[in-house]
């Protein structure tokens, strides 16, 4: 009505009138073609840099290929920080065995994980038990009398 009598727009009818001008996006316009759902995964893989984590939980699960399964059955892969893999074992024993197949486990992994950037193995045995009950301890010779 405003616009009628004074020939001005009121506030609103600019807002309006902006956000009409603004909006460019029709319903087929180019640019607006449906994609593939595998594609929109692939860009959103790549948007926030989940490819290296990717990779590694595939590394990860696919563990009992690299080694084989009896190996696989008494180790288990933890972590990996700037290039070295650690894994833990059951024991001593086994730690010392995948020791020995250091080499070889690094070239399946190279073969079957390329993307994966490894360098080096930390072959663990088992955590010895700790006697640090609660947050603070002394530091001294440990526990004595407990076995006897």
């Amino acid at each position: 009505m405003r616009e009628a009598v004074t020939g001005r727009l009121s506030r609103d009818a600019k807002r309006i009138a902006e956000k009409a001008a603004k909006n460019h996006s029709r319903p087929f316009d180019r640019g607006r073609d449906p994609i593939k759902a595998a594609a929109g995964v692939d860009d959103l893989l790549k948007a926030f840099r989940w490819d290296a984590q990717l990779a590694e939980a595939q590394l990860f699960n696919g563990w009992a290929e690299i080694v084989g399964e009896i190996n696989a059955a008494s180790s288990q892969p933890e972590a990996l920080i700037s290039g070295v893999l650690t894994v833990r074992c059951k024991s001593t024993a086994w730690a010392t065995q995948l020791r020995l197949m250091q080499i070889q486990i690094l070239e399946k992994v190279h073969e079957l994980h390329p993307s994966v950037e490894i360098s080096a193995l930390k072959l663990l045995g088992p955590d010895a038990p700790s006697w640090k009950k609660g947050p603070r301890s002394v530091p001294g010779r440990g526990p004595r009398d407990t076995y006897g």
